[in-house]
């Protein structure tokens, strides 16, 4: 029977996004474990680690070489009967670790219904039937851009940004500006329909301007941020500030030239993470991430529709017509995690202040479990999960058992637990080390033990 404890071997990608050599958490935690055909070179862009069974990069047991969908196909027992049921045999979820140096491109992930008819119709582009609902939590302080903004920030920024207004068309900016307006103080279902159709439309008005009117209106914006970037894009109603807007038009113009990319960021909230916060992002919610390293968790999918900021297809119809264009702050975009209650501490980690936190999105095919344990001997008792768990050691260093198999565990160290083990995490160190892990897992049927 095969232990419930796999030392994985995990996949890296390199994508020209990606932070290169060293710098790359996503590199360091690949060349943790031994690989006779990864060594990390200096000047090579390393951006996603892949943790799962999705067939595009699986995850190998150290020891045998197998992947671990061999392993969890031939013993199903190791996701728990109620998983493969509703999922498969295969994992239900997609955990990686992103090192992003370079913005990704302005993006979606379409739902379940959507990601059926892609696959169908243009497989090479959309290689999978899954939707891709994800969550992103900051392991380095992280930027991004997610979700559209208020529409009075929106419409602040078609009166202030002469370039913005230029491309989108005096007649549509207008027309967005007066129905936001009128809508203003209206919080009805009919006032909410009309405003993402006016979102829609001026959204779609921009992503389908000239390639020649984006250029040139882009010379004009690159040279506004320049010269003068405290009053770049007004003052007043954006939460984001002019200097800060300024800049990332700076960047990404550098990075990526004239670009829809560099107009999409006036529609969108600007977001920054401190490790340990996260992100929530449905299926069809527009977002790009612009700098950082993340632990992200999906659904277990490679699906996403393209618009700008990037060499690759790009898919701007479908990305137009796909977007739910819910418009909210970003602060209720970002998830709050809370204690995480199935676990025991000893006293060593009670009295060092070590904690477990869950990150519980609302979709059913996975949580996230960020454990920090404090000095030397800190323990957490995890109880058994009915379902499957991916850990990772993102700093410090420490100890896993699950039965009488216990494994030493390093930064970048990746394990497999199967359903129904207990697990234990035990820190070492000195007084002021922190041994820190992310667990993501799935469980079905008991709703009561996080999942």
């Amino acid at each position: 029977m095969q232990v419930p404890l796999i030392r994985l071997q995990c996949g890296v990608n390199s994508y020209d996004w990606g932070k290169k050599g060293p710098s790359s958490a996503a590199a360091r935690f690949a060349a943790a474990t031994p690989s006779s055909d990864f060594a990390i070179q200096d000047d090579r862009p390393y951006a996603e680690l892949w943790m799962g069974t999705h067939p595009s990069n699986p995850s190998k047991d150290l020891t045998t070489g197998r992947t671990l969908l061999d392993l969890v196909q031939d013993n199903q027992a190791l996701l728990a009967h109620s998983v493969t049921a509703r999922y498969g045999k295969k994992l239900p979820f997609l955990f990686k670790v992103l090192s992003v140096a370079k913005a990704l491109s302005i993006q979606a992930h379409p739902n379940k219904k959507l990601a059926e008819q892609l696959h169908a119709k243009d497989p090479k582009n959309y290689p999978d039937d899954n939707h891709k609902p994800e969550m992103a939590i900051a392991i380095t302080p992280f930027e991004g851009l997610c979700g559209f903004r208020p529409l009075d920030e929106i419409s602040h920024f078609l009166d202030t940004v002469p370039a913005l207004r230029q491309l989108v068309g005096e007649d549509n900016a207008n027309g967005f500006i007066e129905a936001v307006k009128v809508a203003q103080d209206d919080d009805s279902e009919a006032a909410t329909s009309k405003n993402k159709k006016a979102l829609q439309k001026i959204f779609g008005a921009l992503m389908s301007s000239s390639e020649a009117d984006m250029a040139a209106a882009t010379k004009t914006l690159v040279e506004s941020a320049a010269a003068d970037e405290a009053d770049f894009a007004g003052r007043g109603v954006s939460a984001t500030a002019g200097s800060v807007l300024a800049g990332l038009v700076t960047r990404l113009h550098g990075q990526f030239g004239p670009d829809y990319g560099l107009f999409v960021l006036f529609f969108l909230n600007y977001v920054t993470l401190e490790p340990g916060e996260a992100l929530f992002l449905r299926a069809d919610d527009i977002h790009a991430y612009v700098s950082g390293d993340i632990v992200e968790c999906m659904a277990s999918s490679d699906n996403v529709v393209r618009a700008g900021l990037t060499p690759k297809f790009k898919d701007v119809d479908t990305l137009v017509n796909m977007l739910t264009y819910n418009y909210a702050p970003i602060d209720e975009q970002k998830m709050e995690p809370t204690d995480y209650p199935y676990v025991t501490f000893n006293r060593t980690a009670y009295s060092s202040g070590s904690a477990a936190v869950l990150y519980d999105p609302p979709i059913d095919e996975f949580g996230v479990i960020k454990t920090s344990l404090y000095g030397d001997g800190s323990k957490a008792t995890f109880d058994p999960i009915d379902g499957p768990s991916i850990i990772i050691c993102t700093g410090g260093k420490g100890k896993i058992s699950v039965g009488p198999t216990v494994q030493e565990v390093r930064e970048g160290y990746v394990f497999f637990v199967g359903a129904t083990a207990e697990c234990v995490l035990e820190s070492e160190g000195g007084p002021d080390d922190e041994f820190i892990t992310f667990k993501a897992f799935c469980e079905v049927e008991d709703h009561s033990n996080g999942a």
